[in-house]
């Protein structure tokens, strides 16, 4: 396990208080360890949990050749060539029918064919269905035969072949993959009941400061309600993590101690906001050195420049707490401890530093691979200030302009504490360190939230 200090020998350039956006994320990448408890969860119970194992296909899927049609399966032998002089109709006498979940066990002579369902497998030796919206069907008392244009189908068609999603043996789901609705219905297709993943990642939270409200407490002179618990959490649950809420901690050495205390001996992770400021007459900084190995940073983007990460240490006895008032805790150093995000205290501060650091390093931590999110392209419909230097994430809205190109605008004012603008958003706009102004018509890079806002 590295120590910070090992961590920013290595990086290139390491500045603490000039920080890139891009320096952040690959300091992160080497602080985090993934979790190794892991869970033997039933299907129900796996959404949004990681795999810790690759799930190999058992059969083949589909395990035999099947129409994708409602439709008639023949010999696609007996098409004649789109490419010959006079191309003709074929006509097929029906013999039978082949229904979903039952093999038709008949056999089938040149010049005819079997109604087959959709899923159906398909009848020995044929290999080419016709949709039945395509044929013209006549009836003669007891004999059914069908008509099929010339030119409308090539030998092959409306067959799903054995095997064709997954082959016996090969992998279907790879570890590390987060478990979505799509991946719970292969693993289901596979017949199995379980999947072997990594535990969920134990986050805990809390807000710093004298001037928060928890919700419920009456309004005070220069106050504000937390808005932050509810964000966060949010982001969490969204992302699948056992959340510990922790509240609101006032600024008093004795309980962020406290907090900071409770917080590692129960989770992986610690999240914070507030308190991280350059000046700030608080004592969150101050307790973060005492039970960690933490650095400060001031990361040349906007919003939210100053954040704290490290690690806390779990102390070897919580019951000096009640007796000492936590002040001669002894630090375990024989565990890693746990990984802590202070971030900024204004709300969309708090949102953008989750959105571009936390989540990919809680993703991590979780066992996941780990890919830095899709950035889409669209045309600004406003000219955009921006001083190169520093990254920015501006709150956006996309949407799509007459001409059918992606455009987006910004949400109004971008302070940091202009909650309303994260609201009404679906993206961010990210202007990189190295861009400057942009011009209306100027492409640019968006962020989305679908899926994790």
């Amino acid at each position: 396990m590295k120590t910070l200090a090992q961590i920013a020998a290595e990086l290139q350039g390491y500045d603490p208080q000039a920080m890139t956006a891009e320096g952040v994320q690959h300091f992160l990448s080497q602080l985090v360890t993934p979790v190794q408890q892991t869970l033997e969860l039933p299907l129900f119970e796996a959404l949004g949990r990681v795999l810790a194992a690759d799930v190999i296909s058992p059969f083949d899927v589909p395990p035999h050749d099947n129409s994708a049609m409602d439709g008639y399966a023949f010999f696609g032998q007996e098409l004649v060539p789109t490419e010959a002089a006079s191309p003709a109709a074929l006509n097929l006498q029906v013999v039978g029918t082949a229904l979903a979940g039952k093999a038709w066990q008949g056999s089938v002579q040149p010049g005819q064919c079997v109604r087959i369902m959709t899923g159906a497998v398909m009848p020995a030796g044929l290999d080419t269905v016709v949709p039945q919206e395509f044929v013209q069907l006549q009836r003669s008392g007891d004999v059914e035969t069908i008509t099929i244009p010339p030119g409308i189908l090539r030998t092959g068609d409306n067959r799903r072949l054995r095997g064709e999603d997954l082959m016996q043996g090969k992998s279907a789901l790879q570890k590390g993959e987060l478990l979505t609705p799509a991946r719970l219905g292969l693993a289901a297709s596979l017949g199995l009941k379980t999947l072997t993943t990594w535990r969920p990642l134990r986050v805990a939270y809390f807000s710093t400061g004298n001037e928060i409200l928890s919700l419920g407490e009456a309004p005070r002179e220069g106050a504000v309600y937390d808005s932050n618990r509810y964000t966060v959490f949010g982001l969490l649950s969204r992302l699948g993590c056992q959340v510990i809420d922790m509240g609101v901690v006032r600024d008093e050495p004795h309980l962020l101690e406290a907090a900071f205390t409770e917080a590692a001996l129960q989770a992986d992770a610690i999240i914070t906001s507030g308190g991280v400021s350059v000046g700030e007459a608080d004592y969150t900084k101050a307790m973060m050195k005492k039970l960690g190995d933490v650095a400060f940073w001031r990361i040349a983007m906007r919003p939210g420049r100053p954040m704290a990460v490290g690690r806390i240490l779990p102390l070897k006895s919580a019951a000096c707490a009640s007796s000492t008032g936590a002040s001669s805790y002894e630090k375990n150093s024989t565990s890693a401890g746990a990984v802590m995000f202070g971030l900024p205290g204004n709300p969309v501060a708090v949102m953008v530093t989750f959105l571009a650091f936390v989540r990919p390093a809680l993703l991590q931590m979780m066992g996941a691979i780990t890919e830095p999110l899709p950035l889409l392209k669209a045309h600004s419909s406003e000219a955009i200030r921006k001083k190169p230097g520093r990254t920015e994430y501006q709150r956006g809205r996309v949407s799509t302009a007459p001409d059918g190109a992606l455009q987006v605008k910004t949400t109004g004012s971008q302070g940091s504490g202009v909650l309303r603008s994260m609201a009404e958003a679906n993206g961010l706009i990210v202007l990189h360190h190295t861009q400057g102004n942009v011009a209306v018509g100027d492409e640019v890079d968006v962020l989305m939230f679908e899926g994790a806002v």
